[in-house]
């Protein structure tokens, strides 16, 4: 967080050739003060991901996590670029300053899906995008955050979806 209580977000990851980006909301206070997405324990999403790809990401260091969804052909961004924020809760967030998303079809011409990891990101990411230049799949998820009670199965099965659009 910067000295004006601005939170600013992390870069994409992704290599040139990304067929599904997953667009978040904003990364949480743990995430920013380690500079790795979905970096709080509580967190699902590299489990979920892991069950939709059908192998396990989460006992992987975080390098390794990232060179294999490169070689998967998946990347990752978020939504907002920056926001003021009190606490990780998406409803808290505050005076948001939005990410290029419209780009990223431009940017990675082999995208062929957006995921939205949560209703935040889903909301603002489809205003984002607007009318899409060519076909591409947007995909709404569970929410991954601790913050989504939802049983881990029932996530799972809604994220089973992303395994289509991952591969070489």
């Amino acid at each position: 967080m910067t000295a004006t209580g601005r939170e600013t977000g992390l870069p994409p990851i992704a290599r040139s050739d990304a067929r599904l980006f997953i667009l978040g909301s904003l990364p949480g206070k743990a995430s920013l003060a380690a500079r790795r997405y979905y970096a709080h324990p509580s967190n699902q999403f590299w489990r979920l991901l892991g069950a939709a790809v059908g192998e396990e990401l989460q006992p992987l260091d975080y390098e390794k996590r990232l060179e294999r969804l490169a070689e998967l052909r998946i990347g990752l961004w978020d939504v907002i670029a920056s926001a003021t924020r009190h606490g990780s809760l998406d409803q808290a967030i505050r005076e948001a300053e939005h990410n290029r998303i419209a780009h990223l079809l431009h940017d990675f011409p082999d995208v062929r899906a957006i995921a939205f990891n949560g209703s935040t990101a889903a909301a603002i990411g489809r205003k984002l995008i607007g009318e899409t230049p060519r076909p591409i799949t947007l995909v709404e998820l569970p929410s991954s955050s601790a913050a989504n009670t939802s049983p881990f199965a029932d996530k799972a099965t809604r994220w089973s979806i992303l395994r289509q659009f991952v591969g070489p």
